[in-house]
């Protein structure tokens, strides 16, 4: 699957899923990736390396979202939870995503994930190049490290 393809099924998914959220009163908008800014989100691995994020709508600090997340290769997050579910899917690079001690399933471009709110899990990007996701979530983005052990 090309990049082309990764980013319309990722945007397919995540405007379904904020569809079926709420019916927006915004204007249609169009944004070709070379105009996405990304920003810091304060999500850093042990190596100190940090997730940067992009909206694609909503606010991922505050509610229901769609948001392009930036992972460094070689990133892997501590083990974490979130508060509510979200739907991932891998635009570019090859992600894990699964519960500590798990065997990692490899998640090339094209792949997605769900992960359980409350579910305690790890997220890395095993490509030697940088990772970028989709991710849509109904409520706010947390990071919640240590917890659901």
């Amino acid at each position: 699957m090309n990049l082309r393809t990764s980013v319309l099924l990722a945007l397919s998914l995540g405007l379904a899923f904020g569809a079926a959220q709420a019916q927006s009163h915004q204007p249609s908008v169009s944004t070709p990736v070379t105009q996405l800014q990304y920003g810091g989100t304060g999500v850093k691995d042990a190596s100190g390396k940090e997730l940067l994020a992009s909206p694609a709508y909503g606010d991922l600090g505050k509610g229901p979202h769609g948001t392009f997340i930036r992972m460094p290769a070689g990133f892997t997050s501590h083990a974490h939870i979130h508060t509510g579910d979200y739907w991932g899917v891998v635009i570019s690079g090859v992600a894990v995503n699964g519960k500590p001690g798990s065997v990692d399933i490899p998640l090339p471009a094209g792949s997605y994930w769900f992960q359980k709110g409350g579910e305690n899990h790890i997220t890395k990007c095993i490509s030697p190049n940088e990772c970028l996701f989709f991710i849509s979530q109904g409520g706010k983005f947390d990071y919640v490290v240590g917890a659901g052990q």
